[in-house]
């Protein structure tokens, strides 16, 4: 074991979804485990690593702020970047200065190993055509650094080709896990300690359509409830042609599954979900949440919105608001349209104003805010189960966590409550947040 001042220092940056952060926690163990040192990414260190997102073109553009910003800490530093962008971009990205290394998503699992044999002064590129990947690409991970939750990815890749995204071109066709694999991988962070384990993929629920045998979500969970762990699971964005009655009959036991449910919209105008390449319309949608509440009681439903995709007028918007208006959703993730480039969408026209799209996103999330607000009211008074983090909420000084309905908690107490489900009374909302007090550990 080398000592730590001898060991090559690695700042890690990562940008997008759960994803990206299960695989950027498993590249920080194998760096650890082989010899590495990891310091914060603003530090000097001898590498600097950049896992990209490419969803928006504000994605792509905070990547490459993080490269130049890199460069300008240590200019004698190698920089890798990896991740989404640099799978749709390497060429583009290894021509910005001070890039060594580009690493696809389908080489993520050995950049540990270039960085060991890598030292060319040229910048070099590893990616392959992605759309022939047909394995899921494994990267172990025992713990997360500094999280009380653990986020387990289990699927990859996605078949949709929905015409504004560009994920399907940086992630390939759709790849799960197997459930032996899945098995173990959650049996791994039980073991460490973790009260919540969330479910994450690219589009989770295919999972196991590609296994042989194949399998699905629901059948997986079921097996996951027969191991009887003292552990909830948590599933992060299903799409809504996915929720199926067998996956709706495991929510009535929350000590196991939260009852949460993140929804992609996108569109409440059925033009404009024919014209995004959505497998469903406006009414499937809405009864769709109508039914998940009326079957599981007290869940939480999030959608995903997208304002200002091309062809959207006043009216369409309007029947977007509507929708979400009298819905019984919880909250709402808003997104502006952002072009694409080789995506569909960007052959249509007319294109939305910037200013117009600003508009209509500040309008959705003021909605958003009174749906927050709302969904809490119903729990005042009520007592809740809340996981711990190991973290305190800055502003306040209090212990801070979620109930297993995703409702964000601030609490009095004391550092014992860390990483435990404890029992909360809701008191107050207040700034997004409900103030409670711990009845029981």
């Amino acid at each position: 074991m080398s000592k730590e001042s001898d060991k090559i220092k690695v700042g890690l940056a990562t940008l997008g979804c759960k994803v990206n952060q299960c695989e950027s926690a498993a590249l920080m163990e194998d760096l650890q485990n082989n010899d590495f040192s990891l310091v914060p990414f603003h530090t000097i260190a001898d590498v600097y690593i950049i896992n990209t997102c490419t969803v928006t073109a504000f994605s792509d553009f905070q990547a490459r702020q993080l490269i130049r910003r890199a460069h300008r800490t240590n200019p004698q530093a190698r920089i890798l970047v990896t991740g989404c962008y640099a799978q749709i971009a390497f060429n583009e990205i290894a021509a910005i200065e001070g890039v060594s290394l580009v690493v696809g998503n389908d080489r993520k699992n050995q950049i540990t190993n270039l960085l060991q044999e890598e030292n060319a002064a040229s910048t070099r590129i590893f990616t392959d055509d992605i759309s022939k990947q047909t394995e899921f690409l494994s990267m172990p991970l025992t713990r997360f650094r500094g999280r009380t939750r653990a986020f387990l990815k289990i699927q990859d890749g996605c078949n949709s080709f929905c015409s504004y995204c560009v994920v399907p071109y940086a992630r390939g066709k759709s790849r799960s896990m197997v459930t032996s694999e899945v098995l173990q991988a959650a049996a791994n962070f039980v073991s460490t300690g973790y009260k919540e384990i969330v479910l994450t993929g690219i589009h989770l629920g295919t999972y196991g359509h590609d296994l042989s045998p194949a399998t699905n979500l629901a059948a997986l969970l079921q097996t996951i409830i027969h191991r009887r762990w003292n552990t909830r699971i948590r599933l992060s964005s299903i799409e809504p042609k996915e929720i199926t009655d067998e996956l709706l009959e495991l929510f009535p036991n929350d000590d196991f599954l939260c009852p949460h449910l993140h929804i992609p919209l996108q569109s409440g105008d059925d033009k404009i979900l024919r014209s995004m390449k959505r497998d469903y319309n406006s009414r499937f949608y809405g009864q769709l949440i109508e039914n998940i509440c009326n079957r599981v009681s007290n869940i939480a439903i999030g959608a995903d919105v997208m304002v200002g995709f091309p062809g959207e007028g006043e009216e369409e918007f309007k029947n977007t608001f509507n929708l979400l208006k009298d819905l019984p959703v919880a909250y709402l993730h808003v997104f502006p349209y952002s072009e694409r480039r080789g995506t569909l969408a960007q052959k249509i026209e007319p294109k939305v104003p910037e200013t117009i799209k600003k508009e209509r996103a500040l309008v959705l999330r003021n909605l958003s805010v009174q749906k927050r607000q709302e969904y809490a009211s119903h729990f005042f008074g009520k007592k809740l189960k809340v996981l711990v983090e190991k973290a305190k909420d800055k502003k306040t000084g209090l212990l801070k966590g979620f109930s297993q309905n995703y409702l964000p908690f601030l609490l009095s107490g004391n550092i014992s409550s860390i990483n435990k489900i404890v029992i909360a009374q809701t008191e107050k909302y207040q700034d997004g947040k409900i103030y409670g007090k711990i009845i029981t550990e």
